[in-house]
C-alpha cells in the first residue's frame, strides 16, 4: 500500500513538472500567433482542444467513463464552473502576453501557489506551518507595494492568480478523471468558441484561420499546448496535496520572467523589482519549509522502520 502511494506521488510530481515546463515556455508559442486577436485565438484554442481530447479518450477507451460523467448533473455543474474559470484564465493570459505584460503574467503565477496554500487551508482543511504563513505575509506585502503604483499590472496578475487557483480547487473536487473532465470542459465551451470564430470570420478583416498556412498550423497547435499541460495538471492535482502542487508551480513563472527580461525585452521598473523580491523571498521560504518537512518525514519513516 505504501509503495503504491509513493508511486502515485512520484507520477504526480512528473505530471506537474511536465505541465509547468510547457506553461513556462508558452509565451514563445504565443509569439507565433501574436497577429491573432486574443478573443479569436482563445476561441480557436477551444475548438482544436476538443477533438484532441476526444481522440485521446477513444484511444484510452475511456468513452464509458465520459458517458458516466455526463449523466451526473453535479459533475456537469462543477465542470461548467471550472470551464468558465479556465476560459477566463486563457483570455487574460493571451491578452497580457500579446500586450507586452509578460512580467504581470509571471507575477500572477508566482502569487498563484500562495493562493493555493490559502485555499487548501480554507476549503481542504490543510494546515499551514509558521514558515508558510510567513511566505503568505511576504507575498501579501509584495502585492501591496505593487498596488501603490502599478494597478494595471496588479489587476492582470490577480486575475490570473485567482482564476487558476480556483480552477485547480474546483477540479480537485470533481469526481471525474483528468481527461474526461477536460473533454467535458472543452465541450461546454465549444458553442461560445464557435460563436467567437464566426464573429471574426464575418468581420472585414476575416478569420485568422485559413488566411496563411503557417499561421493556421500554429493555431491548430494551440489545441495540443492546451490539452497536454492541462491533462498533466489535472492528474497532478489529484495525486498531490494541493499546497505541495504550488511548490512545483514556481518553475513556470520563473521561466516566464526570464523570457520577459531576455526575449521580450520588457523594461523592469523599480517598483516591479521590489515586488518580485518579496515574492521570490516568499517562494524561497515556502520551498525551504516544504523541503525541511519532507526531510523530517523521511527521517521519521526511517526511524520507524528501524524500530520495527
Amino acid at each position: 500500500m505504501r509503495n503504491a502511494a509513493h508511486s502515485l506521488e512520484r507520477s504526480g510530481y512528473a505530471a506537474a513538472l511536465g505541465a509547468y515546463l510547457i506553461w513556462g515556455f508558452l509565451p514563445l508559442y504565443l509569439l507565433l500567433v501574436r497577429s491573432v486577436p486574443p478573443f479569436e485565438f482563445v476561441g480557436w484554442r477551444i475548438i482544436f482542444t476538443l477533438p484532441i481530447c476526444l481522440a485521446i479518450v477513444a484511444a484510452r477507451r475511456q468513452v464509458p467513463v465520459l458517458r458516466e460523467a455526463l449523466r451526473q448533473p453535479r459533475v456537469i455543474a462543477w465542470l461548467c464552473t471550472s470551464a468558465l474559470l479556465i476560459g477566463a484564465n486563457w483570455l487574460v493570459y493571451v491578452w497580457a502576453i500579446q500586450a507586452g505584460h509578460v512580467f504581470a503574467a509571471s507575477l500572477g503565477y508566482y502569487i498563484n501557489p500562495l493562493l493555493n496554500v490559502l485555499l487548501g487551508t480554507v476549503f481542504l482543511k490543510e494546515r499551514l506551518t509558521r514558515l508558510q504563513w510567513g511566505a503568505v505575509a511576504l507575498a501579501t506585502a509584495g502585492v501591496g507595494i505593487l498596488a501603490f503604483e502599478t494597478l494595471a499590472m496588479l489587476g492582470i496578475s490577480l486575475a490570473l492568480a485567482f482564476s487558476f487557483a480556483l480552477y485547480g480547487l474546483v477540479r480537485k473536487q470533481v469526481p471525474v478523471g483528468s481527461l474526461p473532465g477536460l473533454t467535458i470542459e472543452s465541450a461546454l465551451l465549444i458553442v461560445p468558441a464557435a460563436g467567437i470564430a464566426w464573429f471574426y470570420a464575418a468581420t472585414p478583416q476575416g478569420s485568422s484561420f485559413g488566411s496563411d498556412a503557417g499561421l493556421s498550423l500554429a493555431i491548430i497547435l494551440g489545441g495540443v499546448v492546451t490539452a497536454v499541460p492541462l491533462l498533466l495538471f489535472a492528474l497532478a492535482a489529484r495525486r498531490l496535496p494541493y499546497s505541495t502542487l504550488g511548490f512545483v508551480q514556481f518553475l513556470a513563472p520563473t521561466i516566464v520572467f526570464l523570457l520577459g527580461l531576455f526575449v521580450f525585452r520588457e523594461p523592469l521598473r523599480p517598483v516591479q523589482l521590489v515586488c518580485f523580491l518579496f515574492i521570490w523571498s516568499a517562494a524561497a521560504l515556502f520551498a525551504w519549509d516544504l523541503l525541511a518537512r519532507r526531510r523530517m518525514a523521511a527521517l521519521e519513516e526511517k526511524r520507524r522502520l528501524t524500530v520495527s
